[in-house]
């Protein structure tokens, strides 16, 4: 297994391990995830209340769900 980029640089290099991706990973599925549930909430309540179809935000929800679930089907059959 070869280092990551980002421990090649001298003064990064002591502070990025396994544990500093894993938790950039997380974070950043994490914040993929809750932006989804933000463009969904947004476009039900201008839906709901204000009658108007976002379409905007409903193409960045249906995006979001296509792409996390086209990768989580990629990784279970290549892993």
């Amino acid at each position: 297994m070869t280092d990551h980029i980002l421990s090649k640089v001298p003064f990064l290099g002591k502070f990025v391990d396994e544990r500093f991706l894993e938790h950039r990973r997380r974070s950043t599925s994490l914040a993929g995830i809750i932006a989804c549930l933000v463009a969904v909430g947004l476009f039900e309540y201008r839906f709901f209340f204000n009658h108007i179809w976002s379409w905007d935000l409903l193409s960045v929800a249906l995006t979001m769900v296509v792409v996390k679930l086209s990768l989580m089907i990629w990784y279970r059959l290549t892993a």
